[in-house]
């Protein structure tokens, strides 16, 4: 697929939005952290980044079939913007709470109707693919700049500063949303009798493998955001390492994503996520008994690299096993059990952190992932069932 500047505006327009939530996610638990709050408030301070987008993710499809990209992307902006605005004002625990709450909805209200809009601009599945791996870039490259940025302004300058560069950053998505065309106003839901429900999507056995196995490798992704800061505050590293060692993940992410455009004609979906639970899981077997900073990025590489290749994959297939005119709710569905586990699993990675310490989250995640890519090989015999559900 040509690099058109339409999915480069949503590209750019995505990174603004991410780098806000991903720079708060990184510095508020570090703030928590260093005031003396628990681990147990700290699983709850990463639990509420997910929480405002489960409510959110089908009103937000919903929104960006009515409405296109532009309205909803104003409402992502704002609700970013002032998760910026709250912990600048005032350090408070609860004010860290208000902050993950705006982010994350902020984030995934844009993150929908971006994926919806990238996704109807490919004409068939290569292109799709290829499309949903040059839009993974996005989170990859926001994971880059909004730890890197908010770890060292922190260290120059305290957090409050670093929450007020934060809050810029979804600025920036206003500018390079000129360059998305308006698209045209789509007929309205309304004029069917009774629109069949989203639930009914997961009828299909396909489609709840899919999400079973995305939802362990969010989880992955998860248990090394939460881990991470607390392991390196542990290990006595800096705010600026512990943001570096998020950015050299992110990167290996992006790098991986890069590639997959190149090589997409000789990838198989499900081999490739396969193969990523697999070394998802001995990178978290090994994680745990890194002790500085280098050997830790070099983890978070390996990680980032498997971690990084399997969301276009998921995407692709998503499109490939539901209707064409229901994309939009799976794409919500599947950002829904996202979010609630990201949601939860914070929680549960806190309880168990504190009872059993953290390496046994990377020994836990690791041997799920691993039995994980049993279901996730079948993935590739699955059926087209867009006609008939």
């Amino acid at each position: 697929m040509s690099f058109s500047r339409p999915l480069l505006a949503l590209i750019f327009g995505q990174v603004a939005l991410h780098s806000c939530m991903a720079g708060v996610r990184m510095a508020a638990p570090l703030q928590a952290l260093r005031q003396g709050h628990s681990e147990w408030a700290v699983g709850v301070l990463m639990a509420l980044f997910a929480t405002a987008p489960i409510l959110l993710a089908l009103p937000a499809g919903r929104m960006a079939d009515r409405h296109g990209y532009h309205r909803p992307l104003h409402v992502a902006v704002g609700l970013s913007l002032a998760g910026g605005v709250v912990p600048a004002l005032t350090s408070h625990y609860l004010a860290m709470c208000l902050a993950a709450l705006l982010t994350g909805a902020g984030a995934n209200f844009g993150l929908i109707t971006i994926q919806r809009t990238a996704g109807r601009m490919a004409s068939d599945a290569t292109e799709r693919m290829r499309v949903f791996s040059w839009l993974g870039l996005a989170p990859a490259l926001a994971n880059l700049v909004g730890p890197v940025v908010a770890g060292a302004i922190i260290d120059l300058a305290g957090f409050r500063a670093a929450f007020a560069v934060l809050m810029l950053m979804p600025l920036a998505a206003l500018f390079w949303a000129r360059g998305v065309p308006v698209e045209a106003r789509a007929e309205p839901v309304a004029t069917l009798t009774r629109p069949p429900a989203s639930w009914e999507l997961l009828r299909s056995p396909a489609l709840r493998h899919l999400l079973l196995v995305n939802w362990l490798l969010s989880a992955s992704w998860d248990v090394h955001t939460f881990v991470l800061p607390i392991l390196g505050h542990e290990r006595g590293l800096s705010a600026s390492a512990i943001g570096a060692i998020l950015g050299v993940y992110a990167l290996a992410v992006a790098s991986v994503r890069f590639a997959i455009p190149l090589l997409a004609h000789r990838l198989s979906e499900s081999q490739v996520v396969a193969s990523a639970m697999l070394a998802t899981a001995l990178v978290f077997a090994i994680y745990p008994f890194t002790r500085s900073a280098w050997p830790m990025a070099i983890c978070a590489v390996l990680l980032g690299m498997a971690l990084g290749s399997v969301q276009p994959m998921i995407m692709s297939m998503l499109h490939h096993i539901t209707p064409p005119q229901r994309h939009g709710e799976a794409i919500a569905l599947r950002s829904m059990t996202i979010n609630f586990s990201s949601s939860l699993m914070p929680l549960l990675f806190g309880a168990v952190g504190a009872a059993l310490g953290v390496a046994s989250l990377f020994w836990l995640m690791g041997m799920a992932v691993a039995a994980g890519s049993v279901p996730a090989r079948r993935l590739g015999a699955a059926p087209a069932e867009a006609a008939r559900t």
